[in-house]
């Protein structure tokens, strides 16, 4: 039997340096925040992250009362191969690319029959092509063979397929079958870190801490409203923490 491509994510190399020879404090909660369970931000204490939580919902809900998905799809499937474009790429691109790969197939049954090769140079712009094209392919088998050519609507049935991971069955759960869920992306991570909620030392620990502070019933909304405001008032390089009109509201709170 042919081998699954691997999944298409981000790894973060472990830091060199040796390891303590006893379980120190620091390496104590090092370990904490891999655990999923939501970490005690050293220097702010729960109540003003839920404080601040609270302000910044209400901010986005009033800056994004509508969340439409960046992501131009018909139907989950479509969605789901959007989405696993994305991976190191952006949105707008994306968007440019699939119209090509949809006139070609658009269904798991037609795609499992289109040639890898077509697939990898339809994508090509998308970036990591020749991973991206196997997996495609391959996960549009695994969908006519194993769930009649239907995405399946579970984390567990959705990681399983190739070039799948976390954060891509986490926006295809919320976006295409409205499952509450929190995907973390770049702007996510890194606004979360800047406005304190999180400790910020992995996606799978700021995942946890942000579905503490706010209501699953916004969690779907929330992701989208942050990954836009992220984009377009506080980007990495144009806001340090203190120039845009929401981190100055926080950082008082």
């Amino acid at each position: 039997m042919a081998k699954r491509p691997a999944k298409i994510t981000r790894r973060s190399a472990a830091p060199p340096g040796r390891g303590p020879t006893k379980q120190s404090g620091r390496t104590r909660q090092r370990r904490s925040q891999t655990t999923g369970k939501p970490s005690a931000k050293r220097g702010i204490s729960r109540a003003r992250r839920e404080a601040r939580a609270a302000v910044i919902a209400d901010y986005l809900d009033r800056l994004y009362p509508e969340t439409p998905v960046p992501l131009d799809h018909r139907d989950p499937y479509t969605l789901l191969i959007s989405v696993l474009l994305s991976a190191q790429c952006t949105d707008v691109r994306v968007n440019q690319v699939t119209p090509h790969l949809f006139a070609v197939a658009d269904t798991p049954a037609e795609m499992a029959r289109v040639p890898i090769a077509k697939i990898q140079q339809i994508i090509r712009p998308c970036g990591l092509s020749p991973q991206k094209s196997r997996a495609i392919s391959e996960l549009s088998k695994i969908l006519v063979r194993e769930h009649a050519g239907q995405v399946p609507q579970s984390f567990a049935e959705l990681e399983n397929l190739p070039g799948v991971g976390h954060k891509t069955a986490s926006v295809v759960m919320a976006q295409a079958f409205g499952v509450p869920a929190f995907p973390i992306d770049t702007h996510i991570h890194r606004l979360a870190t800047r406005w304190k909620l999180t400790s910020g030392k992995n996606v799978t620990q700021t995942e946890a801490d942000l579905k503490s502070l706010f209501p699953e019933s916004a969690w779907n909304r929330l992701h989208l409203q942050i990954i836009f405001y992220g984009r377009e008032h506080c980007t990495a390089r144009g806001c340090d923490g203190t120039r845009c009109e929401l981190c100055r509201i926080v950082a008082t709170i």
